[in-house]
């Protein structure tokens, strides 16, 4: 009998790369979000336009006991978005309101096991001041304070999700991702995050010019392309072992660093002007200590293989994008 499986947020950048995967595993997927897929078709074999904040879709959306459920949605964006402070009432409400929704549902409708999709935003600030040597284990993610209030709010979640594996045995699985990063995702807009910001500036920026970076560039981050990502979630929705447990890469990296190898890769010469911006903490390198003992699992790509694969797909938007502005022109 096929496996029948739910992605929430499966019009979004990881939620349509796990669609396609999972569809090439042999499984039924319903895909479900507020909008398809920007860039490619959904694979999905049914896909459902639909509000998650709402508790009618919701019921519509979970109406069988489905095999595996992939909670992926949620009110997000890149630095931009989430620490300037503007958006917090959303992103704390929306988010929120999704996971209270869809917890629920899941255990009513005995969901054999659900996945849920946090975030290393929820690691304290206070271990993230040193930019060269942040401390992201799982274990020291309390006493809490989150770098944001998309942190904390994803800190609440996981505890919900726990609460109903403790409380009524709903099977769950929760991940903490590290800066996932791939083609066909959000690479302007205000929402995108600083791997496709990055490609962005550069490919749209002519040799010799300048880009700028917020900050001194000094703070450090590791970055995971999606291929690996989605690798290391199958395994942990594969595994009876509930988590949380982060997803990411110890390839540490400095802001002006990752800047001058996205400019490597375009061939271009680029100089870094660095401006005030939002920045979030100093430091952040995923440990994956946890990962290796209990999943026997970590990603193998290096960071610059899949900047490659991203700088390529971004340039070609920017270059139909000026394309399409000039054909508006005449």
């Amino acid at each position: 009998m096929q496996i029948k499986v739910l992605v929430l947020g499966a019009g979004g950048f990881i939620g349509s790369h796990l669609v396609k995967k999972l569809k090439q595993e042999g499984f039924w997927v319903r895909g479900v979000d507020l909008k398809y897929p920007e860039f490619c078709p959904t694979e999905a074999d049914n896909f459902i336009i639909g509000d998650l904040r709402e508790q009618i879709v919701c019921r519509e959306v979970l109406d069988q006991p489905f095999d595996e459920v992939y909670q992926l949605a949620a009110d997000m964006g890149g630095a931009g978005y989430i620490f300037t402070g503007e958006n917090d009432a959303d992103v704390m409400h929306n988010s929120a309101l999704i996971n209270l929704n869809i917890v629920e549902l899941a255990h009513k409708h005995k969901v054999k096991k659900i996945f849920y999709s946090s975030s290393a935003c929820i690691y304290p600030k206070y271990n993230q001041e040193e930019p060269n040597n942040p401390k992201c284990s799982e274990s020291s993610a309390y006493p809490a304070d989150p770098d944001s209030e998309y942190g904390w709010e994803k800190l609440f979640s996981e505890r919900l999700y726990l609460s109903f594996y403790r409380n009524y045995g709903l099977e769950v699985h929760v991940a903490r991702f590290h800066n996932v990063f791939g083609p066909e995702g959000t690479w302007t807009g205000g929402k995108e995050k600083a791997p496709a910001a990055l490609c962005r500036k550069v490919a749209e920026t002519n040799d010799g010019g300048v880009i700028e970076v917020w900050g001194d560039g000094k703070q450090t981050r590791s970055f995971l392309y999606i291929d690996e990502c989605l690798i290391g979630v199958r395994k942990l929705m594969d595994s009876d072992f509930t988590g949380p447990v982060n997803i990411g890469s110890e390839e540490m990296i400095s802001l002006n660093e990752f800047a001058n190898m996205v400019a490597g890769i375009s061939g271009k010469k680029i100089h870094i002007k660095n401006v005030p911006g939002p920045e979030g903490v100093r430091g952040r390198n995923s440990d994956n200590d946890f990962i290796a003992e209990k999943l026997n699992w970590k990603p193998t790509q290096s960071l610059i293989t899949g900047m490659q694969k991203t700088y390529t797909w971004i340039e070609d938007q920017v270059k139909k994008q000026e394309k399409n502005n000039l054909i508006k022109s005449d």
